[in-house]
């Protein structure tokens, strides 16, 4: 049966904010757990690199603008990050589970010349079936196209990422920082190759946590430690390798970065470093983050590109209509931008599957509203936004899923979103289909009306489309 991995101490963590203020570190390190979610990440993998970066920036004495930097960077390094393993599978022309066991045996080595192994892996393992002629020539593919393939990769996912770094109003700063994740120390690195003090610092402080939390995952923190060192001045900058090195045997750096420790202390101790302490946001700055992380969903697959912004918009549209409340409209802005957050935990496999799904590839599916109530529960004053968000597969009836909620459970808001999404999904393209006529989707939706489907919401729908 397929589970996801989620702990079950996240499941009863309780997250205490206060109900009228919110700090644009408490969003922000919630949210990051959301980042931790895509294919191979590490649950928790941000707020530990937070914890192991920001401990390397006190002891580098970074101003406070440049602490404020490295704090958001670190917690949001992974923002533009996709699934690419799909991509790479289709450019090494392998089957994706052999190609994660290759990906997977090579990054548990400790070579510092990955190439040679991975082609060795890459002979012996993948594709069997095919001749030594079409083998060697995929090889030759390999070995003059993953550089540039790998270069356009890391690219876009900079790109991406400063783009919602921006629009977050984070400012150039932390967009630098976080473009420079992946250079080296020695100009091996992407997108720029960019050598020792031309990577801003920032960068080359991520760079040596995030390792750290991966390899420490792995092989443990003396093993972490040791290749670190081993790959400084390649790969490290080795002033920061040192610092490291010291706060390790001062047996300061990892605590409460351990993956023993439970998740809640782990991002208590990541807000005690918040540059903004407990200042409240604006309503405007809450909406530009929603906006934000809509993006990362959205951008998971081309065929769910600008869903969750659809969905919002005619949402709004129908609250409008039946005379919703400005700050209960606002709640279905937010909660429509946010209701397939729990989706980046879906394998692309999946989302771009052009075949009917499996039982158990279903059941990963069904997980994701689960997961994206318990992901916005953990900021206090979205208790009621998580609620709405999670609930848009719920039907009136009961017949919904994840928790079969019926009528008196799904608050008017709730209904909008349902069937704002199912409109959305239905006239969208799939990969095993092409999108219905509006017509065609509102017929099939009146057909759940008003045994399942709320109907002054349908009649909304139906009045925006035909009106269109």
């Amino acid at each position: 049966m397929a589970t996801l991995a989620i702990s079950t101490s996240f499941e009863q963590q309780a997250y205490p904010l206060s109900s009228n203020r919110i700090s644009l570190a408490e969003i922000l390190s919630a949210l990051s757990f959301a980042l931790d979610l895509t294919e191979g990440a590490m649950p928790g993998h941000a707020l530990r690199t937070c914890l192991l970066g920001m401990r390397l920036g006190e002891a580098l004495f970074l101003p406070p603008a440049r602490m404020s930097n490295l704090y958001y960077s670190l917690l949001l390094k992974d923002v533009g990050c996709n699934n690419n393993l799909d991509h790479l599978t289709e450019i090494l022309g392998y089957e994706k589970p052999a190609f994660r066991s290759l990906r997977d045996q090579e990054e548990s080595k400790d070579c510092d010349q990955p190439g040679l192994s991975m082609f060795t892996l890459l002979w012996n393992t993948g594709g069997r079936q095919r001749s030594p002629i079409r083998r060697a020539a995929n090889l030759l593919h390999l070995g003059f196209a993953q550089r540039r393939k790998s270069e356009d990769i890391i690219s876009l996912r900079c790109d991406r990422g400063a783009r919602i770094l921006r629009k977050l109003g984070l400012g150039d700063g932390v967009a630098e920082s976080v473009r420079g994740v992946d250079e080296r120390w020695d100009g091996s690195g992407f997108p720029t190759h960019r050598t020792r003090h031309h990577i801003p610092l920032e960068s080359r402080i991520i760079s040596v946590a995030q390792f750290l939390d991966v390899y420490a995952f792995e092989h443990g923190r003396e093993a972490a430690i040791r290749v670190l060192c081993e790959r400084s001045e390649r790969w490290f900058d080795p002033k920061i390798v040192r610092l490291a090195v010291q706060l390790h045997r001062q047996a300061t750096l990892w605590r409460y970065a351990s993956h023993a420790t439970p998740e809640i202390e782990t991002r208590t101790a990541v807000l005690d470093f918040s540059p903004d302490g407990m200042d409240q946001l604006k309503a405007g700055d809450i909406d530009l983050i929603c906006e934000a992380f809509s993006d990362v969903v959205d951008a998971k697959s081309s065929f769910t590109f600008r869903h969750s912004l659809g969905v919002t918009q005619l949402a709004i549209q129908m609250a409008r209509v039946l005379g919703v409340t400005k700050e209960r409209t606002r709640l279905v802005h937010r909660a429509a931008l946010l209701h397939d957050l729990g989706k980046l935990r879906v394998p692309n496999s999946i989302l771009d599957k052009k075949q009917a799904l499996t039982a158990n590839e279903w059941e990963v599916v069904r997980e994701h509203p689960i997961l994206t109530r318990k992901i916005l529960s953990r900021i206090g004053p979205f208790a009621e936004l998580a609620h709405i968000a999670g609930a848009h597969h719920e039907k009136l009836d009961g017949s919904g899923y994840p928790n079969g909620l019926k009528a008196p459970d799904l608050p008017i808001e709730a209904r909008l979103i349902t069937i704002a999404d199912m409109y959305g999904a239905m006239t969208e393209d799939r990969p095993y289909r092409r999108g219905l006529s509006p017509e065609q989707a509102l017929y099939n939706i009146s057909r759940e009306v008003p045994q399942r489907l709320d109907a002054r919401c349908f009649e909304a729908l139906e009045s925006i489309v035909v009106g269109a």
